[in-house]
């Protein structure tokens, strides 16, 4: 599927890496649909998420090293598996491997009943540290093997130093105030774990990036004055595996998220993990 298809289709992109796909099983069904922050229209949605189409991000096209151009970014490598948006009074990380996490849930009732037993989660969470603790968590998940050969299969597999030098986020203010578009310019594309903090955490069937947005004053400031709007403007945020060679080109997204007028109070708020079962995290109320 073409991800600039109709928009119902384009908010459930399936997975291009492995090629042909069944349709979206089951399980991611629920993960997108599951959140207590809702799934909702790629262009009248508010207060929720969609999945842009990749064509609206310039990523470095077959011959950037030549001629320095780009090109649209195209299918998604992975699917869409939701997103969770939520508040704690501690900092949370390495939210897969917590029994009450609804995405990684999700997946393990699925292969109890012997179903996706190939299925892989890609999840990164962006912490917001302060008085109140904020995590905005973007899931992708793909039913088949990640191909061996691909610079997705080395950056989940290599070390943190190659890990630093490659995650890359993209992204744009689709609509908003102008001191919000204005802020935004110097952050539409780097390379996050060499800008901030990262941790990265490696399950048996999943990878997480915990991005702590504190450890650097300038991208602090910005994410807390986009708190401040954030009921004011939409940004659709990718993510890449920067190419740094000509046989990693062209680039392609990992998987992309659209942001839409989300209101703070509508953070699923996490409780400390107890002995007696417990919501999951980020569940739809």
């Amino acid at each position: 599927m073409n991800q600039t298809e109709s928009s119902a289709n384009e908010n459930n992109p399936k997975p291009s890496i492995t090629g042909e796909t069944s349709a979206v099983p089951e399980w991611i069904t629920e993960t997108i649909n599951g959140g207590s922050l809702r799934h909702v229209d790629l262009h009248t949605g508010i207060n929720g998420w969609a999945s842009p189409p990749g064509d609206v991000f310039s990523l470095r096209s077959t011959n950037y090293f030549t001629n320095k151009q780009k090109s649209p970014g195209g299918d998604y490598l992975l699917s869409p598996a939701g997103v969770d948006w939520l508040k704690s009074t501690t900092k949370l990380d390495n939210l897969l491997a917590r029994p009450d996490n609804r995405v990684a849930h999700s997946l393990r009732q699925a292969q109890a009943r012997g179903q996706s037993q190939n299925s892989f989660i890609f999840a990164v969470n962006f912490q917001v540290s302060g008085k109140e603790h904020y995590n905005l968590v973007f899931y992708f998940a793909t039913e088949e093997p990640i191909p061996s050969d691909s610079v997705l299969k080395r950056f989940i597999d290599g070390d943190d130093t190659f890990r630093n030098q490659r995650l890359k986020l993209v992204s744009q203010i689709v609509k908003g105030p102008w001191i919000v578009k204005a802020a935004a310019g110097q952050f539409g594309a780097f390379l996050v774990g060499k800008t901030v903090s990262c941790t990265y955490h490696r399950g048996p069937n999943y990878f997480e990036i915990d991005v702590d947005t504190g450890s650097w004053a300038i991208l602090s400031a910005f994410v807390r004055l986009l708190l401040g709007y954030a009921r004011s403007f939409t940004v659709d945020v990718g993510l890449v595996i920067e190419a740094q060679t000509e046989d990693e080109l062209p680039e392609r997204l990992i998987g992309a998220v659209r942001m839409c007028h989300v209101e703070l109070a509508s953070a699923f708020v996490v409780q400390p993990l107890a002995s007696e079962p417990c919501l999951m995290m980020g569940s739809a109320e």
